[in-house]
Parts: structure tokens; C-alpha cells; sequence
């Protein structure tokens, strides 16, 4: 589950959970008093979006109205970015100034939305140290992650057994009547958590975009796709029957599956169809208030970086949009997008042609007014975290070139924004971050 935010100043975040990603909005109030190393005279960044200087504004809850996420009755889409780890850093107060870091280097380039962890089941410095019991300091660190913008389904399977259940499979996470037992009463914990830094519940916090059921869940036991539709079905309902006024999404690859055959043609392989998932059958899940997509060619196809990336990508992103539009009714959030440092023949020049075609495609939606509600980096670090580097890491202040292209996207949306908006500065800029509640992990 994830949660997004919004952060009009650095200590002051909207965010959204979800199992458990938390998605948060950040501001870019403070943007001036941090310098990347980039052009900042090609890119205007003396104009008015960093003269946030208005009086705060009541804020209101990020909605959903056909095809489009809207703020204040108007659409709104979103530029933003994947950093897992805040809540972690946030316990130790050596390491929790890169929490803001984080937040200051993304709010300078434009980006108003972040994805990170609420979840940490049962290992070092767990949140949930076995079910229903939690570690109070990891919790604070939460709030903090919240605060400052203003796990796991196989660590359930093995508590399940711990207490005499006979699991074999991962995949009874999403049908044992005990271990989805254990997800709710870790759902209603987050959903009715009250911040001890801002007092608020969670539920009720502005500041809180949407949240998640789960990263990437799959199901390969039941290539159906049915033992997941139940769970996501039950779940969505749970979840609103909490918290009605956030939105919900499931945390989809975006996997095309067997009841809808026709559009098999546009996943990267044939294993993709029969992970028990299905973007459009899942999507439309009453209570399911927008479609994610996530984006790694290097990961699907082949670790040699190649023409054939781009081309899937710019197949896969058209393909996602039209459906959203055109079957689901939905916006869809591009939730992940990467590419690794580690693959062969990687440069930062094609990282840079990368994010630049998903860029384009989600700001041609934009124009239009259509389903292409934002794209989220994967990932962002600031300095001196590179021991957590998992091959994907941007860090601005090293990435003249990608932060260039991250800015101009972010102004772009902007101005769509703007033109949608007539409403103060602090309202139209927002940053978001996505907690992960919960992630799918190998039973071990």
C-alpha cells in the first residue's frame, strides 16, 4: 500500500499509503537555497515557481474524476520519483538529514510526487515486528517521512506458519483467511495511525496522495488471474470501508493476462501473461481509483541495452494510455521507470533518451487532457547513499544532463497545470511520495 503527499514546505507533506508504498507531495518552496550542478539560467528557475511566499492554503484531498487526478475540481498531474528507504533513514537521526536532502534536490528540479516505504515486516528495524505488534521509534520515522513532505506478503506466509498453519506457497498470502487477517489489521494500523508531529490521522491527512495494496504483486500460482482479483477486490472495499476520501491503486507491473488475450501482443515476454495478473481486469475493481504501470525494459527483455528498449517502451506506454482512457476510465500513473547502470552498454546519454521518451509520451496525454497522469523515477538518492544503490540510482547533483531533462518535464507539466488552475502557487505545486507497505518477495 502507498502513500501520497503533498509538501507545500519541507515540513509540511500531503501523502497517501498504500500496502505499503506512501505516496507524499512535497513543495518547491525551498528550492532556491539548493543548488544542483545545471544550467539554472536556461531553465528559469529565478521565475515565480520558486516565489512560493503566499500564505498557506487550506489544502484538499487529491481526487479522481474520470480519466484524471484533480485538485480543488481541477486536473492536476504529477512529476515525480521512487525513494524507498526514507522511513529507514528517518530512524537514525545520523542518517534522517538525507530525508530532507531528498525531498530539497527533487522539490529544485520541479518533481511534486515520492514513493517510499510504510512497511517493514519482521527483520532489522522492522515496523511490524509480528503481527499487529510495532515498533513505536520505526512508526515516528514515518511520521517524519509524512511530516517532511507536510513488508511483506512472504514474512506473512512465514508468521502463518510459525503459528502452526501448513503454507507451502507465497502465493496463500492472497487467500489464507489468517494471514489476510494479519494484512488488514496492518492496513487499519497505518489507515488510523495519528502522526505524533502533526496529530493528524493518517486517513485524514491531505497531505497523503493515495495509497497502495501492494508492489508488484503477482500470482503465478493461478495464471487465471482469479485468486488475485478475489484478494483485490476484498482489499479495496476493506480499505475504503477505513478511509473513503484517499485514492486507492493496486500496484500493478501493468501485465496484460488472459482475459484479455488481444492484448497480450504488447507484453515484453510471454511469462508476463501468466503471473496471475491483468491490468485491465484488475484495474476495474470497484474502489480502484487509477491504473500503475511500471517500466524496465532492461528487466523484461534483456540486460544489453538495445534499440528494441525503446521501442517496447514507447509501445508499452501508448498502449496503457489508450486503455486507461478508453476502457478504464482511469488515469494511469507510470510508477517505476529505470534504467540500470549495470546493464551492458549502458551510458547516461541513453538514460537521458530513456527518460526522455517517457517523458514525451506522458506529456502528449497532457496536452490533450488525457489519462497520462504522471511518471515516477526510479530512483532518486541523494549524496551519500550509494552504498543503496541498486544499479537504477540518479543523483542529481552528478546528473547535470538528467536533471536538465527531469526539470524541463516538470516545468512542462506545469504549465499544463497552470493553465487548468486558477488557484494560488502553493496549491498548483506539489511533490508526492509513495510508501510501500508491502512489496512481493520470494519466500525464503
Amino acid at each position: 500500500m502507498a502513500i501520497s503527499c503533498f509538501y507545500p514546505s519541507l515540513h509540511e507533506t500531503i501523502c497517501l499509503l498504500s500496502v505499503f508504498f506512501v505516496l507524499v507531495n512535497i513543495s518547491t518552496a525551498n528550492a532556491a537555497e539548493f543548488s544542483i550542478d545545471i544550467d539554472y539560467s536556461s531553465l528559469q528557475t529565478n521565475d515565480h515557481w520558486f516565489d512560493l511566499d503566499a500564505e498557506d492554503e487550506e489544502w484538499t484531498m487529491v481526487t479522481r474524476k474520470e480519466n484524471q487526478f484533480v485538485v480543488g475540481g481541477k486536473p492536476f498531474y504529477v512529476n515525480g520519483f521512487n525513494t524507498y528507504w526514507l522511513m529507514l533513514l528517518a530512524l537514525d537521526s545520523s542518517t534522517r538529514v538525507k530525508v530532507t536532502q531528498t525531498f530539497e534536490q527533487a522539490s529544485a528540479v520541479g518533481l511534486t510526487v515520492c514513493r517510499t516505504w510504510a512497511f517493514n515486516d519482521g527483520g532489522w528495524r522492522a515496523l511490524q515486528i509480528s503481527p499487529s505488534l510495532y515498533d513505536e521509534q520505526v512508526f515516528k520515522a514515518l511520521d517524519f517521512v509524512v511530516s517532511e513532505a507536510k513488508k511483506y506478503k512472504a514474512q506473512y506466509v512465514k508468521w502463518a506458519n510459525a503459528a502452526g498453519l501448513n503454507l507451502t506457497s507465497d502465493d496463500d498470502f492472497f487467500s489464507d483467511p489468517t494471514v489476510i487477517g494479519y494484512y488488514k489489521d496492518y492496513v487499519k494500523a497505518i489507515l488510523t495511525r495519528t502522526n505524533t508531529l502533526t496529530n493528524i490521522t493518517y486517513k485524514d491527512d491531505p497531505t497523503i496522495f493515495a495509497w497502495e495494496l501492494m508492489n508488484e504483486p503477482r500470482c503465478p500460482s493461478d495464471p487465471s488471474g482469479n485468486r488475485l482479483q478475489s484478494w483485490i477486490q476484498e482489499m479495496a472495499f476493506y480499505v475504503k470501508s477505513i478511509d473513503p476520501n484517499h485514492l486507492l491503486e493496486v500496484g500493478l507491473e501493468g501485465f496484460y493476462g488472459p482475459a484479455t488475450p488481444e492484448r497480450l501482443r504488447y507484453n515484453p515476454n510471454t511469462f508476463a501473461g501468466q503471473v496471475g495478473t491483468d491490468f485491465l481486469k484488475n484495474h476495474q475493481v470497484f474502489g480502484v481509483d487509477f491504473a500503475t504501470v511500471h517500466i524496465y525494459p532492461d528487466a523484461w527483455l534483456s540486460n544489453t541495452i538495445s534499440e528494441a528498449y525503446l521501442q517496447f517502451t514507447d509501445s508499452w506506454i501508448q498502449s496503457h494510455i489508450e486503455d486507461a482512457e478508453g476502457v478504464l476510465g482511469k488515469p494511469v500513473l507510470f510508477a517505476e521507470f529505470g534504467v540500470s547502470a549495470k546493464d551492458r552498454n549502458y551510458s547516461s546519454g541513453f538514460r537521458d533518451q530513456f527518460f526522455g521518451l517517457v517523458y514525451k509520451n506522458i506529456l502528449n496525454s497532457t496536452r490533450t487532457g488525457g489519462g497520462g497522469g504522471g511518471g515516477l523515477i526510479w530512483q532518486l538518492f541523494p549524496d551519500g547513499t550509494d552504498y543503496m544503490d541498486d544499479g537504477y540510482a540518479v543523483v542529481l547533483t552528478k546528473s547535470p544532463s538528467t536533471s536538465s531533462i527531469v526539470y524541463l518535464q516538470s516545468k512542462r507539466i506545469r504549465i499544463f497545470n497552470s493553465m487548468y488552475m486558477e488557484m494560488p502557487l502553493r496549491l498548483q505545486e506539489r511533490f508526492s511520495v509513495v510508501v510501500m507497505l508491502s512489496k512481493r518477495e520470494e519466500l525464503g
